[in-house]
């Protein structure tokens, strides 16, 4: 499970950031036991994030079941996908 509160932490900690395989890491090191992805927010298609922070927004995973989805259920949540935002 990943609260609400943690998602609002995990933003702040991205903001201001490069978005990186070191920032990543910073954030797996802070909070283990939840996953952490990166990748364009033009990659995510069909899903609303559960938070849009203007050059990021964070989608939930849930890895139940062995095989990964998107979630907006913060129950179910054991990862985020941190997904850039590019202005074109």
């Amino acid at each position: 499970m990943i609260s609400p509160e943690q998602v609002q932490e995990i933003a702040t900690a991205v903001k201001g950031r490069v978005l990186s395989e070191t920032t990543i890491a910073s954030l797996r090191a802070e909070y283990p036991g939840l996953h952490f992805t990166y990748c364009l927010d033009d990659d995510i298609s069909n899903h609303e994030p559960v938070l849009e922070c203007g050059t990021f927004n964070l989608y939930l995973v849930d890895g139940r079941e062995h095989c990964l989805r998107f979630t907006s259920v913060h129950e179910y949540a054991s990862g985020i996908v941190i997904a850039e935002v590019i202005d074109e």
